[in-house]
């Protein structure tokens, strides 16, 4: 299995999309519930890039974008073999923290830029359209695979580019995974 660590800014829909992606609820919308720490789900889906083809176990960790958890972020960043970072592209603040985000989920793991992915998520009613999100970000960010989530409009295309996603972190951690166990046997 895979555990995914997902964190963003404060409301931008981070519980909604893993709701989403896991199957979890059918709902969209609802009252908006800030998560308390972290909240995990567990699903599988089929990628087709796996020779076996054998369901993919993923876990996403489903973290608070809320600083006064920002003390437990290192202990939930532990063992990822990916990273998810949701912001809303309509709220500048957002644009400006997924950089930190980036550099405590991503970089101090030492993870490879295709073990992370950007969801610019809109959320329901949202009317604000920006064309190119991409060039807003910051160096470090805009080699980085974007995902522009509208659940409301088109959202399968979304589970289609996350799972694009995780055949990437899959191939990853399967190279990385075979170069150990070649390094045992040599």
């Amino acid at each position: 299995g895979f555990k995914v660590t997902k964190n963003g800014g404060k409301r931008c829909g981070k519980t909604v999309l893993a709701n989403f992606l896991s199957d979890t609820t059918e709902r969209l919308g609802g009252e908006y519930r800030p998560t308390q720490g972290v909240r995990m789900v567990s699903f599988e889906c089929d990628l087709e890039s796996s020779s076996d083809h054998q369901p993919c176990e993923v876990t996403l960790w489903d973290c608070s974008g809320n600083f006064k958890f920002e003390s437990c972020w290192p202990a939930l960043t532990t063992d990822s073999c990916g990273v998810v970072l949701v912001y809303n592209p309509t709220v500048p603040s957002q644009l400006r923290e997924i950089e930190s985000w980036f550099s405590m989920f991503v970089s101090s793991q030492g993870l490879q830029d295709t073990q992370c992915v950007l969801v610019a998520h809109r959320q329901p009613g949202d009317t604000h359209t920006h064309a190119d999100t991409h060039s807003d970000l910051a160096s470090p960010l805009s080699s980085l695979m974007v995902i522009q989530s509208n659940l409301e409009e088109n959202p399968e295309a979304v589970r289609q580019h996350f799972y694009t996603y995780l055949q990437k972190v899959v191939k990853v951690v399967t190279e990385s995974r075979e170069r150990d166990e070649m390094s045992i046997i040599t």
